[in-house]
């Protein structure tokens, strides 16, 4: 039986573990116990690629292990690129060894996967929707989560598309879905997004062909926020969900921004995590119990929000807009924690209804929480 736990660090720079380093010294944290990380880094992929190697050489002095051994060991699932009041910071998943559970309570369960490494040709198919689906179950399997409405949140990091990965898939006499790279990014991540709305029921199997992904944006999850990366071979995925009776002091909650100015829809991932609000924002004293906040933003997938037009795809800025799509959503959600380590990531693809946002909050109870 395992004890779901949730830590937020700040980073000072893309290097800088030492918040990180700081939970293994104090004994809060045992690093064999950490499950996977997830960070808002600044900067471009070499930045989001530093601080990867950053915490692959801290866990590799303090577990005896190679950085290799250590990237196939924990899943670091990093969100690069900084914009309005985002704020750099570390986010780490533990399961850490329970006796026994604390009664009937609902409590936070965290489960980890990864699929097998995807043939550059898979990505944005059919093939990689259905391996989603199956790592998402698997994950489900080890939190102990027996029931998909128990899962509020699933994280996904999957490969990005590179001249080196077209040059392989050629070797076989294959061609990626598209020939351009930024598409096949595109519909990679809305096949790992299917591949968690199959695995949670919403929708049906039958659904699922390489002709709807990317052009059907009806179809969509409501709880899995997925980005992609050079330096993953396969999908990695964290699932997040309450379970009676699990052990420990942590619960998580989910919501639904319909629309970037939807405030009501993200109190509601506050209120399910067990947070008081007051006059719209959480009350001082539970400000202490906040673990961690995610919000995938869906603002630039629509030209306008609530009628009225934006400039977010259209403006000198454009090549920015998911940026900028971050950037808005973070400052409404952070306003409600009236904290900014709230980890934004961009990327409409079946990650919600158009123009929405997703918000997972997630909530330490405990008596020293606060």
């Amino acid at each position: 039986m395992l004890e779901a736990q949730v830590h937020t660090v700040p980073m000072a720079s893309p290097d800088d573990v030492s918040g990180v380093a700081a939970l293994f010294d104090s004994g809060k944290v045992n690093a064999e116990h950490v499950a996977a990380i997830i960070a808002q880094t600044e900067g471009d992929g070499h930045a989001r690629g530093y601080s990867s190697l950053s915490l692959q050489l801290l866990f590799g002095q303090r577990l005896g292990m190679t950085t290799a051994e250590i990237f196939d060991r924990i899943p670091m699932l990093m969100i690069g690129g900084t914009a309005g009041l985002m704020s750099p910071h570390f986010t780490l998943f533990v399961n850490k060894p329970a006796t026994a559970a604390t009664g009937s309570a609902r409590r936070l369960a965290i489960g980890v996967a990864s699929t097998r490494t995807l043939l550059p040709e898979e990505y944005g198919t059919a093939a990689q929707v259905e391996l989603v689906a199956s790592g998402v179950r698997e994950a489900m399997r080890r939190a102990g989560i027996t029931r998909a409405e128990d899962v509020a949140c699933v994280e996904l990091k999957t490969p990005q598309m590179t001249a080196s990965r077209v040059a392989d898939a050629a070797t076989r006499g294959k061609k990626p879905v598209d020939p351009n790279p930024t598409v096949v990014s595109f519909r990679g991540r809305g096949a790992a997004a299917l591949g968690a709305a199959v695995a949670l029921g919403e929708i049906s199997p039958a659904m699922i062909s390489d002709a709807i992904i990317g052009q059907r944006p009806d179809l969509y999850t409501e709880k899995a926020s997925a980005s992609s990366g050079t330096e993953q071979v396969a999908v990695r995925i964290v699932v997040l969900g309450n379970v009676a009776g699990a052990p420990g002091d942590y619960v998580v909650g989910h919501g639904v921004m319909q629309n970037q100015l939807d405030i009501v829809g993200a109190r509601v991932a506050f209120r399910e995590a067990g947070l008081r609000l007051e006059d719209g924002v959480v009350l001082p004293a539970d400000r202490g119990k906040v673990a961690a906040v995610f919000v995938n933003a869906g603002a630039n997938a629509l030209p306008h929000c609530l009628g009225r037009r934006h400039t977010m795809a259209t403006d000198f800025m454009n090549g920015f807009a998911g940026h900028v799509a971050k950037a808005v959503a973070h400052a409404n959600v952070s306003a409600i924690v009236q904290d900014t380590l709230v980890l934004a990531s961009a990327g409409s693809e079946h990650q919600g209804p158009p123009g929405s946002n997703l918000v997972c909050v997630v909530a330490n109870h405990g008596a020293g929480a606060a």
